[in-house]
């Protein structure tokens, strides 16, 4: 309380909390530290400081949208809304005044419109009902190769030839893209399901955590090619991607690396060391250090599965080595087919745009084929993925020309 029984900007903002109160853009905009967070969805006020920690998807995804409209991310990562309702609603401290827009900043209030009526649209088509033989096929393609590539070289022996035949069997049995696709909650209506089958998924046939993927890959989902916001594209030990970063790091005068010479190792870096070297360190320290016992429990049923099986014919060490050369080849795969459709697109600081304009700025398409569809995990049509990240994947063909539709009526989006 101020003197004279005035309230103080602080204090009315505490009261309003309590009561439910009415807020302004600039209000919202300065609550974006660390300890003080907030954001709108649908024109109602959050305060998430304390529910970030807990949030399923991580801490930083949620925060990455503190002070902003986070209507369609919200819509885009959660597919029953419903269910979500029930979080947010103690988090609830009021709404936006009757004068201020919907939208925050300079966001695009009629694209946003049009692309929520392209949402309500595939959606009515059932566009996000999976097929469940889809999966299972796919499920069962996996156990078939993992199994066969251990029968041959049981029955046939470790010979140079067969070894590299079953490494090949092994890295395009394609477990990453279905854990992918249950990672996304794409499979099954429930979540619970997506991320039971998702652990199984990712720790027994991968050996990885669904938790370290989870909280990773919904930052480059909510902010894609965003510098200190998208983990995928934050590389600054070994390289320096887009085109405003090296001319920042050339001003700076920063040279940890040669730089100017990164475009002659990148092939010799990120593609073979990702996954074996990288993800691999980095997976195993992030559940050790969160003591993230679930997922290191569901990680170890794959190594002993995998060691049980494989030293009796390889031996310790040539079993290790085994491992890594499948995981070898797996990163060049992963590296090429997801970094296709980012890196020549826009990598930059932060811009606060509206869902389409910055998924369509910072992804691109590759060619549909049947053999592109099946390499990519139809991250070919990585557009309609990050447009509607909860759609099953085979059905983004069918998204695809109504989302052309859409751009071809907007002289300033193009694909």
């Amino acid at each position: 309380m101020g003197r004279g029984g005035q309230l103080k900007e602080t204090d009315r903002e505490t009261v309003s909390e309590k009561t439910g109160g009415v807020y302004t853009w600039e209000q919202v905009q300065s609550h974006t530290s660390k300890n003080d967070q907030w954001l709108v969805i649908d024109r109602k006020v959050y305060n998430i400081t304390k529910w970030a920690k807990r949030h399923p998807g991580g801490f930083r995804v949620i925060s990455h949208y503190a002070g902003e409209d986070a209507s369609e991310p919200f819509s885009a990562f959660h597919p029953d809304p419903k269910f979500v309702q029930k979080f947010l609603k103690p988090l609830l401290i009021g709404e936006l005044a009757e004068t201020e827009p919907s939208q925050d900043r300079s966001k695009n209030a009629t694209i946003m419109q049009d692309f929520k009526a392209l949402r309500a649209q595939v959606k009515k088509q059932g566009l996000f009902d999976a097929r469940p033989s889809f999966f299972l096929l796919h499920l069962g393609h996996i156990l078939l190769l993992e199994v066969l590539a251990y029968l041959i070289l049981l029955q046939w022996g470790t010979g140079w030839t067969l070894t590299l035949l079953c490494s090949v069997m092994l890295a395009t049995a394609q477990a990453g893209w279905l854990q992918h696709d249950f990672g996304h909650l794409s499979v099954f209506k429930k979540s619970k399901w997506n991320h039971i089958v998702h652990k199984f998924v990712i720790g027994h046939l991968k050996g990885a955590s669904a938790n370290w993927w989870n909280h990773r890959h919904f930052q480059h989902h909510a902010k894609p090619n965003t510098f200190m916001k998208d983990p995928d594209i934050y590389m600054l030990d070994i390289f320096v991607l887009g085109k405003t970063q090296p001319v920042e790091y050339g001003m700076k005068k920063i040279k940890t690396m040669p730089y100017n010479h990164q475009h002659k190792y990148f092939f010799f870096v990120a593609p073979p060391l990702l996954i074996p070297v990288f993800y691999n360190f980095n997976i195993m320290k992030t559940m050790i250090s969160r003591r993230d016992w679930v997922d290191l429990s569901w990680a170890m049923t794959f190594y002993l599965r995998y060691f049980y099986c494989y030293v009796p014919l390889y031996g310790v060490f040539g079993s290790i080595a085994f491992y890594l050369f499948i995981r070898f080849l797996e990163s060049h795969w992963f590296v090429w087919m997801t970094q296709m459709s980012h890196l020549p697109m826009e990598i930059d600081h932060e811009k606060q745009q509206d869902w389409l304009t910055m998924q369509l700025q910072t992804t691109c398409n590759v060619e549909q084929s049947f053999f592109n569809d099946w390499l990519s995990g139809h991250l070919n049509f990585q557009i309609e993925h990050h447009l509607f990240p909860t759609m099953p994947r085979h059905n983004y063909y069918l998204a695809a020309p109504q989302v052309q539709q859409l751009l071809n009526t907007k002289a300033d989006l193009t694909v």
